[in-house]
């Protein structure tokens, strides 16, 4: 076991050399693990732009250390990778890009596949039985969004109708009125929705631009971004509540991750303090979004 020794300098210059501690081991502790193999192993969404998305003729990172069936950064690009790499940085290692389903991320029981997932993926309650989350990276409103000629004008107009939603994310469970965020109190606006599951929030928002489904809830991220396309869709105000997307490291490891996850916050408050986030947040998404998750209690997160 490698042992670390800690000195103390006392006020007349003198050092002392205190107990030796051991080090955390890279058998057991996935921070010592991530550092000794030099990578990071990031699950990412490239179908979820602009916070993650592959990079046309983008060509593989020649010296990379990452294995063939892994990404490597100048491949994917977003806000999601762009923290990633911030992360990677900070923990001086190369960061390493694999694109698991949604439903596995939720899942947990990852069994090494990937060590820490930077995909938008909220902090919920629930999600907490199977995940651990860092500090949320940036907070989002979440929005109705309608036809450009629709009637509705009010969230309450819509109980009842046919809603669309990513399955499985926070927009499926606040419909369902299952919607538990850490720290908030949770306002349900919509009623008896029939609710229609997407894999990816750009079909479902297309759906409604083409008239074949009432409304969908998600990220103004998303919705916003579907706008500027050119889908003929708008958002109901207000945003029935907010989404705070973190880091998240897999509850069932079988590794020590509570040090991973503290210096995964300690870089994300660096970030936030020089802001690194907002500039970021600006670049991909045209709006700080993470100003709004630096004060984000994590003492409510219970870890």
């Amino acid at each position: 076991m490698v042992m670390v020794t800690l000195l103390f300098v006392g006020c007349n210059g003198a050092a002392t050399v205190a107990t030796r501690v051991p080090a955390p081991d890279a058998r057991t502790d996935l921070l010592a693990n991530i550092v000794e193999r030099g990578t990071i192993l990031m699950a990412t969404d490239p179908a979820y732009p602009p916070a993650s998305f592959a990079v046309d003729g983008a060509s593989r990172k020649t010296d990379s250390r990452c294995a063939q069936d892994e990404l490597t950064a100048p491949e994917v690009d977003g806000y999601d990778v762009a923290v990633s790499q911030l992360v990677a940085d900070g923990l001086g290692v190369e960061p390493c890009f694999v694109t698991p389903a949604w439903a596995e991320l939720l899942a947990g029981n990852w069994a090494s596949r990937w060590d820490l997932a930077f995909s938008s993926i909220g902090i919920t309650a629930e999600r907490m039985d199977t995940l651990r989350f860092t500090r949320p990276y940036y907070a989002t409103p979440e929005r109705f969004y309608v036809a450009d000629t629709s009637a509705y004008r009010t969230m309450e107009q819509l109980d009842g109708t046919r809603i669309g939603v990513c399955t499985g994310c926070f927009a499926d469970l606040y419909l369902q009125h299952k919607l538990t965020i850490p720290g908030t109190t949770v306002d349900y606006r919509v009623d008896d929705a029939r609710i229609i599951g997407y894999q990816t929030e750009r079909a479902g928002l297309d759906d409604v631009g083409a008239g074949t489904l009432d409304a969908f809830l998600c990220q103004e991220t998303a919705g916003q971004a579907a706008i500027e396309d050119g889908v003929a869709i708008r958002a109901l105000d207000p945003a029935p509540y907010a989404a705070f997307p973190a880091g998240a490291v897999d509850r069932e490891s079988g590794m020590e991750t509570a040090t991973l996850i503290k210096a995964v916050n300690d870089i994300l408050g660096a970030r936030f303090e020089d802001g690194t986030l907002a500039g970021l947040s600006m670049r991909f998404f045209g709006h700080d979004y993470a100003s709004a998750a630096a004060t984000f209690d994590t003492g409510a997160l219970g870890q």
